[in-house]
């Protein structure tokens, strides 16, 4: 009889590429705030918003899409729809988003921060190795958010730096997250592959 934890590691994990998708989205967007530090803080709005709308799509895709073969998949599901309405909020009133950008961005990274706590664990349960550092992701991103939303104040530079420090650790962690999906992913593939060889 198979064990609960064999059952689960051969259930595919698919479209295992999206968090690496919006990973990249966010390690982007980190690193051109940190290269262009005096751009048009409009610019900056509008990207983050395109950035929100566009991680809330592909996150809502991924829960959907394994609602029945990942623990959690709530979180997921929650984050993109919050995701989704914070880009379509900005997106439709630029002159709030100038003032509550630090807002918008503290609690959304929060969420995604603790949402990221919370896989880290999930990944434990799977005995994924070095889920740790998915783990101490999520704390960085936890700690950037609370600076953001302890001072929504923070003007020009510093703002900006702050928001790209949350957004980098963030897509560390999606990237991250991504490998170590499709390291389950391919499980079941390899274990079909042994038993083929077996009865050879």
């Amino acid at each position: 009889m198979e064990s609960s934890l064999f059952k689960k590691v051969r259930i595919a994990i698919d479209y295992w590429y999206i968090p690496l998708l919006i990973g990249l989205l966010f390690v982007g967007i980190g690193i051109w705030s940190f290269i262009t530090p005096l751009a048009a803080y409009l610019t900056l709005a509008f990207l983050f918003s395109i950035s929100f709308l566009v991680s809330g799509v592909f996150d809502i895709i991924f829960a959907l899409s394994n609602r029945k073969k990942i623990d959690n998949w709530g979180w997921t599901l929650a984050s993109g729809i919050i995701g989704l309405v914070v880009g379509i909020l900005l997106i439709s009133n630029p002159l709030i988003s100038i003032t509550l950008l630090p807002l918008y961005v503290g609690f959304v990274v929060l969420f995604r921060s603790i949402m990221a706590i919370v896989i880290a664990f999930n990944l434990k349960s799977y005995s994924v190795p070095d889920w740790k550092n998915l783990l101490f992701l999520g704390i960085l991103g936890t700690i950037f958010s609370f600076v953001l939303l302890w001072n929504p104040l923070f003007a020009g530079l510093s703002l900006v730096y702050w928001t790209a420090f949350a957004f980098i650790a963030l897509g560390i962690f999606y990237i991250y997250l991504s490998f170590k999906l499709k390291r389950i992913h391919d499980i079941p593939e390899k274990i079909d592959d042994l038993k083929e060889k077996i009865h050879l």
